[in-house]
């Protein structure tokens, strides 16, 4: 089988001039970085009805791989294939996961999006703007402190870090300002990820450049001498990082390999950030199609409850049906079995992983209402037996079971799926509900989610924390929606435990607002703002030759 790369190199790509008219964007809107990406200017867009907006989700991620992203692109082909009109909305793939474990991200085998070289390497540098945009405010803020810090700004309490799009354990913390006086206030610093900036999260979350600004200025950069908070509003700096962002704020159109128009833009990550692509691109795909399929990042514990509870509450939009991706090998891995035995049947090592892809369809049908179809991406080693008894304890649930093969076979493999999803959207109307309310206290809305969704007992407050909330109540955040920061590998915060432990308590060991993004961010567990790279970074293999073509992309 050829790698991904060579697959989404054989497939002749459209001008993106075609896919645009595909999807009803005007010329004028068009705004062409090279032959086959664009971004869209959506002050000329016409005006239509929203489409039915699809949701793919996952079960909780193993070593052994789910597709979520392939099955989005595969379905999305799928329901073209069977006459129906569709825009795809993805996230865009950070720097880090690329040079470090994952390799790519648009997708894989026949089911991608493409030019994929571009798309996981800078593509149209939305990234690299939100990363200026992040360090001139960082750069700013220790500028006033500098010229004589008229705020009062209390240089042990800021929250404000550095970013870069790359994973650099190094700079998790660090001390910087060294030199002397001339040379800044020495102070411990450190940065993230830029798919974990607060900038990330705004830009995602904007509907407009006027939203944008406002979003901005309402960051909490850190704390002033009398325990209050000091914002980039009070720093001037909105304006600027607002001029740094006007292009990375337009949505980017590429197409997948079969020529459905897909909106790419923002990545925020779903263990650390509310990991879903931006709403104006959604807003966008759901104007230019009667289906758009848009996926939330890793399990549905963590991206579909923050696109539900998060992102579905702030734009207004609900799905009309999720799509639950799974695999058998990913389920005996939840079930006790290694990675070197998946090929083998095991029908007791898929009993004791299957808890994990039921809660997650009860989640979706029982907490938040909505239809909901399991799609199997089937691998050769699967046997009739592993498969049919996916297919038996899902129907106990009410949920229908669909193979999926789209990586194998692309859109054709998806068309299945494609068939019951319009089926739910026709058929089985959803009763959306959140699963907590805003107006409930910081401290049970944690708690809703741990019990509800997690399957876990309770939440437990680290020292400190109840301090924060309390903090954080006085100043008027406490009716804001809440970003947990856990691990994907587990329902828990304890990446150990696979399938769907019970009898857990999740520890909050730290909880900050996010006033621009406009959520509360509660950190548990040993999750990091910036990762490590691997013993083996998957940089080692990626190579340009002198002709500039790229190799060891997946």
């Amino acid at each position: 089988m050829p790698s991904d790369l060579e697959i989404a190199r054989s497939v002749p790509l459209l001008p993106i001039t075609d896919i645009a008219q595909k999807a009803g964007i005007p010329q004028e809107s068009l705004e062409p970085y090279g032959r086959y990406k664009a971004k869209i200017d959506t002050s000329a867009l016409p005006q239509k009805d929203n489409g039915k907006l699809i949701l793919v989700t996952a079960i909780t991620p193993t070593p052994a791989g789910e597709g979520k992203t392939t099955t989005t692109i595969g379905l999305a082909d799928g329901l073209r294939r069977i006459g129906k009109d569709v825009t795809v909305a993805l996230r865009e793939p950070s720097l880090g996961p690329v040079f470090g474990v994952k390799g790519g991200a648009a997708g894989g085998g026949y089911a991608q999006v493409v030019p994929m070289e571009d798309i996981n390497l800078h593509f149209t540098g939305d990234f690299h703007a939100i990363g200026a945009a992040n360090n001139l405010l960082a750069a700013m803020l220790d500028n006033h402190i500098q010229q004589g810090n008229a705020l009062g700004i209390d240089v042990r309490r800021i929250t404000w870090k550095r970013c870069v799009d790359m994973n650099d354990r190094q700079l998790r913390f660090i001390v910087d300002g060294l030199g002397g006086k001339a040379n800044g206030t020495p102070r411990e610093d450190g940065f993230d990820i830029t798919v974990a900036s607060e900038i990330m999260a705004v830009l995602c979350l904007s509907s407009s450049i006027t939203d944008l600004k406002e979003r901005l200025a309402r960051i909490i950069v850190g704390y002033d001498y009398h325990d209050q908070p000091v914002t980039c509003g009070q720093l001037k700096a909105q304006g600027a990082m607002a001029a740094l962002l006007k292009d990375a704020l337009k949505p980017n159109l590429v197409q997948t390999l079969e020529g459905t128009p897909a909106f790419v833009h923002g990545g925020p990550f779903a263990n650390i950030a509310h990991g879903c692509n931006s709403v104006m691109a959604t807003r966008m795909a759901l104007k230019m199609g009667d289906y758009t399929v848009t996926e939330a990042g890793f399990g549905a514990d963590l991206g579909a409850e923050k696109f539900l509870d998060i992102k579905c509450r702030m734009a207004g939009l609900t799905p009309s049906a999720v799509v639950v991706v799974a695999t058998v090998r990913a389920l005996k891995m939840h079930g006790g079995l290694a990675k070197t035995e998946l090929a083998n049947e095991d029908l007791t090592a898929l009993e004791k992983g299957i808890p994990n892809l039921l809660r997650h369809v009860s989640n979706i049908k029982n907490v938040y209402r909505l239809p909901c179809v399991v799609a199997v991406n089937r691998f050769p080693t699967d046997t009739d037996a592993e498969i049919d008894f996916i297919i038996r304890k899902c129907r106990e649930l009410g949920v229908n079971t669909v193979l999926s093969t789209v990586w194998a076979e692309g859109g054709k493999g998806g068309e299945a799926l494609a068939r019951e999803v319009v089926r739910l959207c026709e058929e089985e109307k959803g009763d959306f509900t959140f699963s907590y309310e805003l107006d409930a206290s910081i401290e049970d809305k944690l708690r809703a989610i741990v019990q509800k969704i997690y399957g876990g007992d309770d939440v437990v407050f680290a020292a400190g924390v109840k301090k924060q909330i309390k903090k954080l109540t006085e100043l008027g955040f406490d009716k804001l929606p809440v970003c947990v920061a856990k691990t994907q590998y587990s329902f828990s915060d304890d990446p150990a435990k696979l399938g769907a432990p019970e009898g857990f308590q999740v520890t909050v060991r730290n909880i900050k607002v996010s006033a621009g993004a406009g959520f509360l961010v509660a950190l548990t567990g040993d999750i990091m703002t910036m990762p490590g790279l691997p013993k083996v970074p998957a940089a080692e293999k990626i190579d340009v030759d002198e002709n500039g073509v790229i190799t060891g992309l997946f």
